[in-house]
């Protein structure tokens, strides 16, 4: 049985990996072996998360998704929790979830085709319903985030995050020497929306390159 798993933190400053040695344990006590990783930082209320798909593309039927949690994979809209579910469901992949006990049963091969199939619609409800509320906690996250700032520039105390000047002028001097976004993005760990604001200073009419 082949195990894949994906670990996502939604910032570049926050461990991607820090649920790695719980999937291993996990994996261990059911007597399964967590054979590729997928480890990135982005947010889970994207859809187009490019190590996602890489897993995705690689998928076999059957294959697991093991996950610490479901909001790791999901804190999408519906509409787009909807997208990836279909995703899902064409490439035949059992998500397993340590915080979804009803999930466990999908690394369990011995099962019968009555009983998975009972616990597969079981699993497919709570997966619903714990990516809604995954999605419910970052909207309202961000809604208190937003009222936080908010209340902060009333009182003239919101200034936004510091900017890493040493950070962006490397971008700044990579992007003039010709290098690729891909290439700035491994070098610095940055976001494509940060080179796309130190871009956009450089050369304000500048599109985006072509190749990435």
């Amino acid at each position: 049985m082949f195990v894949r798993a994906y670990l996502r933190a939604s910032t570049n400053e926050q461990d991607a990996t820090r649920a790695r040695q719980q999937l291993e344990a996990f994996a261990a006590e059911h007597g399964l072996h967590i054979a590729s990783y997928y480890v990135e930082n982005e947010s889970g209320a994207k859809l187009a998360r490019p190590e996602l798909f890489r897993l995705l593309s690689d998928a076999r039927p059957g294959d697991i998704l093991l996950i610490e949690q479901v909001d790791r994979l999901s804190r999408l809209t519906a509409a787009d929790w909807e997208k990836l579910k279909a995703e899902l469901t064409a490439r035949h992949l059992r998500v397993v979830a340590l915080d979804l006990p009803t999930s466990w049963m999908m690394a369990n091969t011995k099962a019968d085709d009555f009983t998975a199939r009972m616990f597969d619609a079981i699993n497919g409800m709570m997966l619903d319903m714990l990516a809604a509320v995954a999605r419910k906690d970052y909207e309202d996250r961000r809604r208190r985030q937003e009222q936080g700032q908010a209340r902060a520039k009333a009182e003239g105390l919101y200034k936004g995050r510091k900017e890493d000047t040493a950070r962006n002028a490397g971008i700044a001097a990579m992007l003039k020497a010709g290098s690729s976004w891909s290439q700035i993005q491994a070098a610095t760990g940055c976001s494509r929306a940060t080179i796309a604001r130190i871009a956009k200073r450089l050369d304000p009419a500048a599109a985006a390159p072509i190749s990435m």
